[in-house]
């Protein structure tokens, strides 16, 4: 496993971590003992920074990472979020009160004293315009409850505005092969400001696991049901803001990615570790299996340069047009 500098941070974290929404809940049946082995397996392999939130399994993802990181706080760094537990749009829910709240919710049940990174979890551009969440951040961190704080962004637009914020150590963005918009302005210039990015969705909800077919259906409480159109949250975060069966098919046309290098979940992956701007790529995971298939992609070859054009190309003449909502 090889480790980067979140930002200019103190914090030294895997480059392929672990998200931790799937086995929280939103993505089907899932099985709690499964999920912890999972966890144990990532750590034994050098895995030493999960992500996750309050709103995951309404904090049961946070309660799983406590039992299997307990007694290792010191080696192993947890990024939780919080606000979508309250009304994101109503300023209340950004206040002290409520910050300081959901930090000691989280605290309990990830049975720490300091969460290494707090992340604001999506809230509207208005907010993050608003300001005053930066200032009971600050306050936190100098009371020692939070290590560093970062903002999980819907656009690039957003994660650029965010970049001007003093004390913002960690950008989380959506990128995958499928959803390369952030590399072309936002990541250099969070490179130059000494801000982490984290990669969430990296295999567009399971798109670039090549696995999925046209018309495939998914339980009535995954987001790859309930959310496939935007209509419980965001549309980018359910398969990258495509349409699922034009996203299928523009898997399909990747399947040259997995030559030489196992199958198309460990390319997904490769392509986001070698881009050298990002910190982190954060899959989730039910099984050890996804685990153990996902770890692979810190040794299979990187993209040429050619790959890496290939790819950029395709993404904009065949992809971009594709992909709904603002982002």
């Amino acid at each position: 496993m090889k480790y980067r500098q979140l930002g200019d941070t103190d914090l030294k974290v895997s480059e392929l971590s672990f998200g931790t929404w799937a086995i929280g809940g939103s993505w089907g049946k899932s099985n709690d003992q499964e999920a912890v082995l999972g966890l144990e397996h990532a750590m034994d392999a050098g895995v030493n920074f999960f992500d996750t939130a309050d709103v995951y399994g309404d904090g049961h993802a946070e309660e799983l990472l406590g039992r299997a990181t307990k007694g290792k706080e010191n080696q192993i760094y947890i990024a939780t979020k919080f606000c979508r537990a309250g009304d994101i749009h109503d300023l209340e829910t950004y206040s002290e009160k409520s910050v300081r709240a959901y930090c000691e919710a989280s605290l309990k049940r990830l049975q720490r004293e300091r969460i290494d990174l707090f992340q604001i979890h999506c809230p509207p551009f208005e907010i993050i315009k608003h300001g005053g969440v930066f200032e009971v951040l600050d306050q936190l961190q100098q009371e020692g409850k939070i290590r560093h704080y970062g903002v999980s962004v819907e656009t690039v637009e957003e994660g650029l505005y965010c970049l001007d914020i003093p004390n913002v150590k960690a950008l989380q963005v959506i990128f995958n092969m499928l959803r390369q918009k952030p590399l072309y302005e936002l990541f250099p210039k969070a490179s130059k400001k000494g801000v982490g990015i984290l990669a969430r969705v990296p295999l567009a909800s399971g798109l670039l696991t090549g696995k999925f077919t046209k018309g495939a259906s998914f339980a009535e409480d995954d987001h790859r049901n309930f959310n496939r159109d935007g209509a419980a949250f965001n549309v980018g975060e359910t398969f990258g803001g495509l349409e699922f069966n034009k996203g299928v098919e523009l898997s399909n046309e990747l399947k040259w990615t997995e030559e030489g290098r196992g199958n198309m979940t460990r390319a997904a992956l490769r392509y986001i570790l070698d881009q050298d701007s990002i910190t982190c790529a954060i899959p989730g995971f039910k099984t050890v299996k996804q685990v153990e298939d996902s770890l692979q992609a810190v040794n299979v070859p990187s993209f040429s340069n050619e790959e890496l054009a290939k790819l950029e190309d395709f993404y904009q003449s065949e992809v971009h047009s594709h992909i709904r909502g603002v982002y």
